[in-house]
């Protein structure tokens, strides 16, 4: 069997996350949105999204990238939420049989007010 690969980028909270004032945090996440939006721009996410009702509510989101997991990663030091030590990435690589996810090109909020618009 053949398999598709791609790098998965898992964006948790960490323990200990920086006590910001709510304005801060809201800029980080606009900057996060921002610099993700990018990434697509780019072509270099597949698929991207926060999670909803999550077990473990460290986890915060889940993206999927065509690019090799050093990359990623390089890329992801770059989030501005993850340089204020607001989110954690965890990079991964995802095998799975080939063909049997495709990825079609959706746009993804570039701020807060763009996904509270649900435009």
């Amino acid at each position: 069997m053949r398999f598709d690969q791609h790098t998965v980028v898992l964006l948790t909270r960490p323990s200990d996350p920086p006590e910001l004032p709510q304005d801060a945090i809201d800029r980080l996440q606009n900057a996060h949105l921002a610099h993700q939006a990018g990434l697509v721009q780019q072509g270099l996410v597949l698929a991207a999204g926060p999670f909803l009702h999550p077990d473990d509510e460290q986890l915060r989101g889940f993206v999927v990238l065509s690019i090799a997991p050093d990359d990623a990663r390089a890329l992801f030091a770059n989030d501005p939420a993850v340089r204020a030590g607001r989110l954690v990435a965890r990079v991964t690589t995802w095998l799975l049989p080939e063909g049997n996810l495709r990825f079609e090109g959706v746009p993804v909020p570039q701020s807060m007010l763009e996904a509270a618009s649900g435009d």
